[in-house]
């Protein structure tokens, strides 16, 4: 607050958008690498990698794959448990082996690869989530190493606060 009462005119509305690209940096949507390292292939439990992780509303579900035998297809909860691929509700595959799921909907969501793969464990199911409230005030602790939140969620509340702030010292 000290170098907002020293900022006057044109460096008080710098301030603010500097402000505001600071906090809009610091939070950005989760992109989860499935399967991280190994990526969406067989052998990999798809199951104890998705276990303790929290997949929030906005994040990126993103698929590594070899584009020449697998594919990514969406399906209900019915043919994820039985690998049955002939009916998907929606095939991300884009023939490069890169695709990229946005998590828009808090819901479950079932992935599995078809052409037999299912079979051998492609297959992933996850619950995507509201973003949890921020915790209730308390002390700030400037010397704290734990991690930012990496998740966009809250983000229209920020950008509103920062506007309004903003706009009460201009006027």
């Amino acid at each position: 607050m000290e170098v907002l009462r020293r900022v006057s005119g044109g460096g008080l509305l710098a301030a603010v958008l500097l402000l505001l690209a600071a906090a809009v940096s610091e939070v950005s949507a989760k992109r989860w690498t499935v399967g991280d390292n190994m990526g969406w292939t067989t052998n990999v439990n798809y199951t104890v990698w998705a276990e303790g992780k929290h997949f929030y509303y906005d994040d990126w579900l993103f698929f590594v794959y070899d584009r020449n035998q697998m594919d990514v297809l969406e399906v209900n909860k019915t043919n994820y448990e039985a690998c049955n691929s002939e009916n998907p509700l929606k095939n991300f595959t884009t023939g490069a082996g890169r695709d990229v799921v946005h998590l828009n909907v808090t819901r479950p969501y079932y992935f599995i690869s078809g052409k037999g793969f299912c079979y051998g464990g492609m297959k992933l199911a996850i619950n995507v989530e509201h973003l949890p409230p921020p915790p209730s005030s308390s002390p700030l602790n400037e010397k704290s190493s734990a991690p930012r939140s990496t998740h966009i969620g809250h983000t229209p509340f920020v950008l509103t606060a920062v506007f309004a702030a903003a706009r009460a010292l201009i006027w």
